[in-house]
């Protein structure tokens, strides 16, 4: 029971009970309250922002293992687009051109993907930076990896066809040429045996005795331009795939005919004197992806390194072609 109080009244000199008013009493009640709310807030802020509390403790934790996880990560990516990186300079400048490929673009191997908003969900963490820049060098990564394996699909299937390949592409001379006498011009600019003036020579010329056999220099499809060609009379076109043809021109007869399937080796004409030429010869001529280029690094089957050398030296006299 609350004891009750007392004040001297100095006006009647008595003591009297002090009497304390409801007002009063919800006062000091409000008062009493509104330090309490006061107090209980000051301790709440020094709490939330110097103290943690156990389970603050273990999401703080729980996120620096995350963080460090990541870097971890982001190391291993590290290793892995090294030596992704190795793959697709191998790709390129080995396995591409031993296979006789067009190295893959980087407009391709470093496309972009997804849309502006692919990242979006990651965003409004306080590790957001490290998690968009994460996923996205994963992105890119996956990315390279599957343009990598298409390629090697690719790669493979070529080297399937290595041994079709190899077989096709032309690699002997057109006429036997046992004691390298019949080379009579190289390729390149010589002079023009009507006008007198140095003029590209597109080809090379084999000299001989007319009727002696020309042969394939590749397997092959005989194409539908062979016949009577405007300069080099009776020719014959052969197509023999992965980008190769060749021409045999100023013939004195042809035993193939369009559409034939033709071996390496394979009598396909006679050397003669047709169309613009002033002696029986065979005009040969290797094309490749449309290009004319120098039949000369195409001997390699029939010649030894030394007989190949002897070639070179007499391909490269500037001197008069025979057509």
């Amino acid at each position: 029971m609350a004891k009750s109080k007392y004040h001297f009244n100095f006006k009647s000199l008595e003591i009297e009970k002090v009497k304390i008013t409801l007002k009063e009493k919800v006062l000091k009640l409000l008062s009493v309250l509104a330090a309490g709310m006061v107090f209980s807030a000051v301790v709440i802020l020094l709490a939330y922002n110097f103290f943690n509390s156990p389970k603050e403790k273990m999401l703080r934790r729980e996120n620096e293992q995350l963080t460090l996880q990541i870097e971890l990560f982001n190391s291993k990516l590290d290793k892995i687009s090294t030596v992704l990186n190795d793959l697709q300079n191998r790709d390129d400048n080995i396995y591409r051109v031993i296979f006789e490929s067009d190295p893959i673009p980087n407009s391709i191997r470093k496309a972009g993907f997804g849309g502006v908003d692919k990242y979006s969900k990651l965003e409004g963490y306080n590790n957001s930076d490290l998690l968009i820049n994460t996923t996205k060098r994963l992105d890119v990564i996956s990315r390279q990896l599957y343009v990598q394996s298409k390629s090697f699909d690719y790669i493979f299937i070529k080297a399937k066809k290595k041994n079709e390949m190899l077989l096709c592409i032309p690699a002997i001379q057109p006429i036997s040429n046992k004691d390298l006498t019949h080379l009579a011009s190289g390729f390149g600019y010589r002079i023009h045996p009507v006008y007198k003036t140095l003029k590209m020579h597109t080809g090379i010329d084999f000299a001989a005795p007319k009727g002696t056999l020309i042969y394939a220099t590749g397997n092959g499809i005989v194409d539908a331009e062979t016949g009577t060609k405007s300069g080099y009379g009776l020719a014959i076109v052969i197509n023999h795939g992965f980008g190769y043809q060749t021409l045999y021109g100023h013939c004195s007869g042809i035993i193939v005919k369009p559409g034939d399937r033709v071996k390496r080796g394979q009598v396909i004409g006679y050397v003669g004197n047709s169309g613009l030429s002033v002696g029986p010869h065979v005009h040969y001529e290797v094309i490749k992806n449309g290009v004319k280029i120098d039949p000369i690094n195409f001997f390699y089957n029939d010649l030894s390194p030394a007989d190949y050398e002897k070639v070179l030296e007499i391909a490269s006299r500037v001197n008069q072609s025979l057509s």
